[in-house]
């Protein structure tokens, strides 16, 4: 069957189409924090922050089903729903950040921030990581490190070494905030020196993609003073981070202290529906509204706002944020007591966590966390790995995932780990 099945989809998709694991899972329903493939089989799903208040919470799907059975139409008509939820998500946020436009994929509202940093300061340079995602508009795609641009990255971009809590920036953990902000300053020197000026930085909080290392708040202040000093941007992008997922605040960037001028969201603000948003300040919008024309038809449209409020209810009424702190607290509690020669760090934040193996010569130790992330599957926990060199563990599950579901996978983990050959 699974032979069959992707035959079909290369036939069909084309070449090269990602799945996860060797034995790729192919999945017929799901439910809460958990997922069953096409013989039955149930998965504690630890990896999924798409269905972020559970697979198919029925308050969602109702909400979606009877929007969808009354109007849906886009936002050259009037209509209240999307006025409802801006002024509801809005009041989440703060340092002046009050509008929002709405569309359908994280990658469009990255796209979206980049431009109204150009129309803020007229200026075409950019700053990233050097090893992150941001998105694959061919705008966007210029940040994300994955794969390298057809034709190289542009001389408007500059990628940054990534802070990494086993192999800090600048060779020490204490020195290492400065360390990034330096090179963040000579990455804007080199961009008004070659004449693309500097627009913005976009970063993830958590800095997700980069292996989510361990910071503490008032990391990126040094660094947030070199991109006001250059009058740049600071685009937030919280698509991983966001909606409590960290379980101490709401969002990331009021976790590490800083202001953001823009703020994208994704994936979890519906619970699956491809809902997306840039938020910002009036200041920041009137300028992108004036330089750019921008709609977009199905942004905004009443089903998606109706998932996206759906959400934010069950986020609410559930107490989610309040169980990604218990429960994110506790499983980072065990995995901080798993003993094993090649753990290099137990790490995580609220409901995102994982630990970094590496090996006895300093080598990060990739194929070994690749064949832990297999047996976990196996043995019916779903995870992945991430990091530049992927060999970092990530625990990323629904919301509504307990102490009793950490409890679940971790069990499953330790004995994973005893048995996974060195």
């Amino acid at each position: 069957m699974t032979t069959e099945l992707l035959a079909r989809r290369a036939r069909l998709l084309g070449p090269n189409i990602p799945t996860f694991y060797d034995d790729p899972v192919h999945i017929v329903k799901g439910e809460g924090v958990w997922l069953w493939d096409a013989d039955g089989r149930k998965y504690l799903d630890c990896y999924n922050n798409v269905p972020h208040v559970g697979h198919c919470h029925p308050h969602v799907v109702e909400a979606i089903a009877k929007q969808a059975a009354t109007l849906n139409t886009h936002t050259r008509y009037l209509h209240d729903g999307i006025l409802d939820y801006a002024d509801r998500l809005t009041k989440t946020l703060s340092h002046d950040i009050s509008q929002m436009i709405m569309v359908c994929t994280g990658s469009e509202a990255n796209d979206i921030a980049m431009r109204m940093a150009q129309a803020v300061t007229g200026k075409t340079g950019f700053i990233a990581t050097d090893n992150t995602y941001h998105g694959n508009t061919a705008m966007v795609s210029q940040l994300s490190t994955r794969r390298p641009p057809i034709g190289g990255y542009g001389g408007n971009i500059k990628l940054v070494p990534a802070p990494d809590s086993v192999r800090p920036v600048g060779g020490d953990l204490s020195g290492q905030a400065q360390a990034f902000a330096q090179n963040v300053a000579t990455a804007i020197a080199e961009l008004e020196a070659a004449g693309h000026g500097f627009a913005g930085m976009m970063l993830c909080p958590s800095f997700a993609n980069e292996g989510f290392p361990t910071l503490e708040p008032g990391f990126l202040g040094p660094t947030i003073a070199a991109i006001r000093a250059a009058g740049g941007l600071v685009l937030c992008d919280e698509v991983q981070p966001g909606f409590g997922r960290i379980g101490s605040h709401f969002w990331g960037h009021d976790w590490l202290g800083f202001a953001p001028d823009v703020v994208t969201v994704g994936k979890p603000m519906a619970n699956g529906h491809p809902v997306a948003a840039t938020l910002t300040r009036p200041d920041v919008m009137a300028a992108f509204r004036t330089a750019f024309g921008y709609f977009n038809t199905f942004g905004g449209n009443p089903v998606s706002c109706a998932a996206a409020m759906a959400t934010l209810d069950v986020i609410e009424e559930d107490q989610l944020q309040d169980n990604a702190l218990k429960t994110g607290r506790y499983a980072l509690d065990r995995m901080r007591k798993i003993e094993h020669p090649l753990k290099a760090e137990a790490r995580g934040q609220g409901l995102f966590f994982g630990i970094e193996f590496v090996l006895p010569d300093g080598r990060p130790a990739t194929e070994f966390a690749a064949q832990v992330v297999e047996g976990m599957c196996r043995g019916g926990v779903l995870m992945n790995r991430i990091g530049r060199d992927m060999n970092t563990l990530k625990m990323r599950p629904p919301m509504p995932f307990t102490t009793d579901h950490a409890d679940l996978a971790l069990d499953l983990l330790e004995q994973v780990l005893a048995d996974t050959a060195i």
